[in-house]
């Protein structure tokens, strides 16, 4: 299958949606408030691995971000999704009581609220190493599987005294399909290899990095499941998750070809079967994530603890 991932990223949107945490969504929104009704000036949030804005969407969407100036910087590593970012919000606003205005910066401006989009391709460690604004609010969803976690306090160096992070969908070691297959085990065990084995990737990413996040100096955490959990409705998947689950069975046939080139034909014979159940409408997908959210100290502080 050619994948086009920028649809993925749309597909996996209500994935995403059903999966987040709703507790921790309540804290951060009230932390948000409380911030903003303490501050003169404008919100700032620094969004790392953007994506094509789905989360500047939700925010607006669950009311997360308080009303007033919001100044949004969201950078991403590929400028297929920086590129895709703008078209995603203007058709998402165009439903919605939210003018949009293009200029050097992406507006969206609503009823009680005026977002200032500022969309960068960019290397996360790499931006925040060179920023020089203190942010409110650090943001990156499905992120710390694939960094190097001794990076973490860097980007965490970004938030100024008593900022806030969020880390949703943080992968967590489990990989599941339903039905069962016998090849399942093996494959997971392959797949997980594969992300172990990519610099600075990490299958266990969820719980190494609260634990990293619990030694940080003056850094409060607190952390929360967040399952993706796919499952078919009388034989059919809600929106586009069909396509999302096509997208996955092809990342694990990359990783697995990858890592594993001897176990091509166990590995085709377990994809042609997953796929005719996705057809079908037939497979449930289960994946174990970690959301993370919390408030940093003095950043000087958080910055000289590298262990």
């Amino acid at each position: 299958m050619k994948r086009d991932f920028q649809r993925y990223l749309r597909a996996k949107r209500t994935v995403d949606d059903r999966a987040l945490d709703r507790r921790l969504v309540d804290d951060l929104r009230a932390e948000l408030a409380a911030r903003a009704d303490d501050s003169d000036g404008p919100l700032t949030v620094l969004e790392v691995g953007a994506g094509i804005g789905t989360m500047i969407a939700r925010f607006v969407e669950w009311d997360i971000l308080p009303p007033g100036e919001i100044r949004y910087t969201a950078i991403d590593l590929q400028p297929k999704n920086i590129t895709e970012l703008p078209r995603y919000l203007g058709t998402w606003a165009a439903d919605r009581s939210i003018t949009v205005e293009h200029g050097d910066r992406l507006t969206l401006a609503g009823p009680d609220r005026r977002i200032e989009v500022e969309a960068t391709v960019a290397e996360a460690v790499e931006y925040t190493e060179r920023t020089e604004t203190e942010y409110d609010l650090l943001v990156g969803a499905a992120l710390l599987d694939i960094l190097d976690l001794s990076k973490l306090e860097s980007l965490i160096g970004t938030l100024g005294t008593g900022g806030l992070y969020y880390f949703p969908i943080t992968f967590d070691g489990g990989t599941r399909f339903l039905p069962t297959d016998p090849a399942d085990r093996s494959i997971e065990r392959q797949y997980h290899s594969h992300m172990d084995a990519k610099e600075g990737g990490s299958s266990r990413a969820g719980g190494e990095t609260l634990a990293r996040l619990q030694r940080l100096p003056g850094c409060s955490v607190d952390a929360a499941g967040s399952d993706w959990i796919v499952t078919p409705e009388d034989g059919s998947y809600p929106g586009d998750e069909a396509y999302f689950l096509r997208h996955i069975l092809t990342t694990i046939e990359e990783a697995v070809t990858e890592i594993a080139p001897g176990a091509v034909d166990q590995l085709d014979e377990w994809l042609t079967r997953r796929r005719a159940q996705v057809a079908a409408g037939e497979l449930t997908y289960l994946t174990h994530q970690l959301d993370l959210f919390g408030r940093v100290g003095d950043p000087v502080a958080i910055g000289a603890d590298q262990g």
